[in-house]
């Protein structure tokens, strides 16, 4: 009697019903995925960790390549000073570094002022045609 109220009647021992077994899926399933997101989690803290010290490498090389730069510039200034007063020579380096940053300055507002706005309008464009052609689709199916 205890096995018809157990609702295992008639079964052998070891077999389950689709019930437990569906129960036993899922709890397996939650198991998995909370696993899962546990090493995801991990991986992510560990390549966190790596970016983290390469963008601290790579900000260190750009200042010691900042102070590269400013050597080389120095370097141009006294080699102009051999045939200029050096005055004339800091002037001169100093009017070409601006025209430089200028015609960057340029080049950079030309490339900001195609990024805006920022939303992917030819995507948009692109669904919006798409939805178009389905709904006159749809029209021309309902007619015939």
């Amino acid at each position: 009697m205890a096995d018809v109220l157990n609702g295992s009647a008639g079964r052998k021992p070891g077999e389950q019903s689709t019930s437990e077994l569906v129960q036993r899926a899922s709890e397996q399933i939650t198991l998995l995925v909370r696993d899962e997101l546990a090493l995801a989690k991990a991986e992510l803290a560990e390549k966190g960790k790596h970016a983290g010290i390469g963008i601290g490498l790579f900000g260190g090389g750009g200042v010691l390549a900042l102070y590269g730069v400013g050597a080389l510039i120095a370097t141009g200034i006294i080699a102009l000073s051999l045939v200029l007063p050096l005055w004339l020579a800091a002037l001169i380096v100093t009017v070409v570094l601006f025209a430089v940053a200028g015609v960057l300055a340029l080049l950079g507002k030309k490339q900001v002022t195609q990024a805006v706005p920022p939303g992917p309008e030819a995507a948009i464009e692109s669904v919006k045609a798409d939805v178009d052609e389905v709904k006159h689709a749809v029209k021309d199916r309902s007619r015939a």
